[in-house]
């Protein structure tokens, strides 16, 4: 008589020690598991609802100001520590872990217009409506007076300062672009194209020797530290505030302009954006990329920052809150966990770059948990309810109100266009992109 014996490797399914989890066997056999689409659908659709319960991305606020905040600066080497510069003169040194201001330094009559750190960290650099460029050290010894290392009396007021990511050199911006040596107190190279006034100017962090400036006469200009002239500029419809330099890919610039838009450009084909990002109902003030390169973060006049994925021309979340006024300037942290906002009302506001995103330490299985919430997701995110709660945001009164009359204006526009067309010799009135629409012209 044959007897079949079970045989089975205790390896399979006895616990090597008490705390490990018990084995579960398990065939993915799909025909063995018929309702694993919509069992997965309602972990997706709950995993999605419970990401908006927890979205409370406000972490904390810095107060000390006594006047509107007018720029701020990262450090290059230390994530805790950022400055700002403030309306009345004021520069001040936090310290984001104890949220805590260190050191408060009265650096010019009048506005602070411009701030940048020093690639090594050791020293910082400010611009004011005094017409003086400022070198001051970062760290103050005991006793010592609060006096700058280098003064630099311009000719002109200074309205932006940016430093060189790898060299002892520094650009200002005003009248016309210098670029300066830190040893020196005359500009080693000074650029100039139009008569109006730059507003910005930043140095590209991939290609080094290249910048780029912005100017009240709707130019972006972008120049060749090792060129006597400017490379190009292109003009658009309506004024850029600032302009910031992608750190991962050399040649692409995000602009931040006044007609509420934010215009993602390649710097080798300046004749149409690569992106036009829409959201904000009044002018975008700044913007800051990611570390990774892929989202950036605009500050603007209608009280509310927003962040864009890069490829995307909406935006993925917009922070308010009730107090918050103008934000006048917007910085993404290192290490691509918080972002930084100053505005108007003297605050810097500290924000969580991922909104529902838990602070602190995660034990093993609650990430593996995150994970697999996010990759179901990712799986469901184009199901109509999904994406309806995903994208739903609570919005002031007041942008909402402009949101739906923008969009009134941009439809009669549409059928004013239309009907121009339909009634007007064939070919004669061309029809433009909206991403070719702003861009004026393009010179070299």
């Amino acid at each position: 008589m044959k007897v079949k014996v079970l045989s089975r490797n205790p390896d399979d399914y006895v616990r090597e020690t008490k705390r490990d989890l018990p084995r579960v066997p398990r065939n993915y056999d799909p025909s063995l598991h018929p309702f694993e689409v919509p069992r997965e659908y309602t972990r997706a659709l709950n995993a999605t609802k419970l990401e908006r319960v927890f979205a409370k991305p406000f972490v904390a606020s810095l107060d000390g100001h006594r006047d509107g905040i007018n720029c701020m600066a990262k450090h290059p080497q230390s994530l805790s520590t950022i400055l700002s510069g403030a309306c009345d003169g004021e520069v001040k040194i936090w310290n984001l872990v104890t949220r805590e201001c260190t050191r408060t330094v009265q650096a010019h009559e009048g506005f602070v217009r411009g701030l940048c750190v020093r690639f090594c960290g050791s020293s910082f650099f400010t611009v004011g409506d005094d017409k003086t460029v400022k070198q001051w050290k970062m760290v103050k010894e005991y006793g010592e007076k609060e006096e700058p290392i280098h003064t630099i009396l311009g000719k002109s007021v200074f309205t932006g300062v940016d430093h060189h990511w790898k060299d002892g050199v520094f650009a200002t911006c005003g009248q016309q672009v210098d670029i300066w040596d830190e040893q020196r107190s005359s500009p080693m190279r000074s650029f100039t194209w139009g008569v109006d006034s730059i507003t910005s100017v930043k140095f590209n962090p991939v290609e080094t020797h290249v910048l780029g400036s912005c100017a009240s006469d709707r130019n972006i200009v972008l120049y060749d530290m090792r060129q006597a002239t400017p490379l190009k500029k292109v003009i658009l419809e309506m004024r850029t505030n600032t302009i910031c330099w992608n750190p991962m890919e050399a040649f692409i610039f995000t602009a931040a302009n006044e007609n509420f838009n934010l215009y993602t450009y390649d710097m080798r084909n300046l004749e149409h954006p690569l992106k036009v990002h829409m959201g904000h109902v009044s002018a975008v003030l700044d913007v800051d990329y990611s570390p990774t390169g892929k989202e950036f973060v605009s500050a603007s006049f209608d009280k509310s920052i927003r962040i864009f994925p890069v490829q995307l021309g909406s935006s993925r979340e917009v922070y308010h809150t009730k107090r918050m006024q103008h934000v006048t300037c917007v910085k993404w942290s290192a290490d691509n966990k918080y972002i930084l906002s100053g505005s108007d009302e003297m605050n810097i506001r500290l924000w969580k770059a991922n909104a529902s995103e838990k602070l602190g330490l995660l034990a093993p299985r609650e990430r593996a948990a995150l994970n697999y919430n996010q990759k179901l997701k990712e799986k469901f995110q184009h199901h109509p309810q999904i994406k309806r709660i995903a994208r739903h945001r609570h919005l002031p009164k007041s942008i909402y109100s402009q949101i739906k009359e923008q969009r009134i204006m941009k439809e009669a526009r549409r059928k004013k266009d239309v009907n121009r067309r339909k009634h007007s010799k064939e070919g004669s009135v061309p029809l433009s992109s909206e991403k070719k629409k702003h861009v004026v012209a393009v010179m070299e």
